[in-house]
């Protein structure tokens, strides 16, 4: 079956942002008033536990998905127990662009680092068999993971990766560099052009699926093949799904244009 995908807008950060904020002022707004008015401290750790109840019930009835849910839940208590830790907030700056570095294209693509496997690489393989000389761009390519393995395979194709994660990009880039028939590219996935290229793969989340299946149908060529990763496009039929033998029970979401 199809993951579960968000049927309302309400997904992307700064969204889920807004989520969090509102939880917090309506819980704040309660909170101080009645304890202020009994001349008595807020007691931030029950507010905290009672502003993860409040986001909690926000992201399910905005119907979001169940790993936002989890973050919405945990965040405010985990916020209260590390400020009671003391910490130099000189880490907290370090920490922010390390994970800025790892997970750019969270922000920008809202598209976390998910790795393929090799087992999903030789059903990639499998799958395009039939294309010799085939040119394949894979979109949100992190490490090359889909890319080295598949380059190794099929000598005859012209493969290439898009990334737009520093650290990760610098990696794939190494691991890439010695290969002849793969091309590795610092960029916007959704910047890319995808009319040269006669399969396009991408393994991203449920909240781009939409706007990239527009991008495909603009530019991708007839007889061209896009498939997606774990997420299906939302409200159109797969021309197939292929079920990977891997322990995450995999599914790629074939579309032929």
């Amino acid at each position: 079956m199809p993951p579960e995908t968000p049927s309302l807008e309400i997904s992307r950060p700064a969204r889920q942002l807004a989520l969090q904020a509102a939880a917090c002022l309506l819980v704040l707004s309660l909170a101080w008033p009645w304890f202020g008015t009994r001349g008595e401290p807020l007691p931030w750790p029950e507010t905290a536990f009672a502003i993860s109840g409040v986001a909690l019930l926000f992201a399910s009835l905005s119907r979001q998905t169940w790993w936002w849910r989890l973050i919405h839940a945990v965040f405010a208590p985990l916020a209260w127990a590390v400020a009671q830790l003391a910490i130099d907030p000189g880490w907290f700056l370090a920490f922010f662009f390390v994970l800025l570095v790892l997970y750019r294209g969270a922000l920008t693509g809202q598209a976390p680092l998910f790795l393929s496997n090799a087992t999903t690489a030789s059903a990639l393989e499998q799958l395009t068999a039939d294309r010799p000389g085939m040119r394949l761009l894979d979109l949100g390519a992190g490490v090359g993971s889909v890319l080295l393995p598949l380059a190794r395979a099929r000598p005859d194709a012209h493969l290439c990766g898009v990334e737009n994660s520093p650290l990760v990009w610098a990696i794939g880039r190494l691991r890439t560099a010695a290969v002849d028939n793969c091309d590795w590219r610092w960029g916007d996935l959704h910047k890319a052009d995808l009319g040269g290229y006669d399969v396009v793969y991408a393994f991203l989340s449920p909240v781009p699926m939409a706007d990239l299946w527009q991008k495909v149908c603009a530019e991708m060529k007839p007889g061209s093949l896009f498939i997606s990763n774990s997420f299906a496009v939302p409200g159109v039929e797969a021309s197939a799904v292929v079920e990977v033998d891997d322990s995450r029970s995999t599914c790629l979401y074939c579309y032929r244009r």
